[in-house]
């Protein structure tokens, strides 16, 4: 089992930044990517970007490049997703998520993932 928490979300104004981190616990060897998703009401969870655990390859969707970056920290079980220039269009429950599968590049899709925390609020006021 994986253990993920998320911290980080508030409130911010458009054009801000918020820094999300994703703290992961339990059987850290076993996972291969982490992800970052986030949902919108009525919408469904979306991919925002990944890295590769081991090897550190990042991918994101097109609404995060050049704005979200995404870090890892192998030695304390950490994740981070930086946000910049965030937009009202970004508001929205932030969700971290583990794939055990070993896949290059990592996953986009949500069904690949298979431990998930409980998700943070970012909310971007316009």
């Amino acid at each position: 089992q994986v253990q993920l928490e998320e911290s980080g979300g508030g409130l911010v104004q458009a054009g801000g930044s918020l820094r999300l981190s994703c703290a992961a616990s339990g059987r850290t060897f076993s996972f291969y990517a982490m992800g970052w998703f986030r949902q919108a009401p009525g919408k469904e969870r979306e991919f925002v970007g990944a890295i590769s655990w081991r090897g550190g390859n990042t991918v994101y969707a097109d609404s995060a490049k050049g704005r979200f970056t995404i870090s890892g920290d192998n030695a304390k079980n950490t994740a981070s997703l930086q946000m910049n220039s965030l937009e009202p269009e970004d508001t929205a429950v932030y969700y971290c998520a583990a794939d055990i599968n070993m896949r290059y590049p990592p996953s986009a899709h949500v069904g690949a993932y298979e431990y998930w925390g409980q998700g943070t609020q970012v909310t971007v006021s316009s």
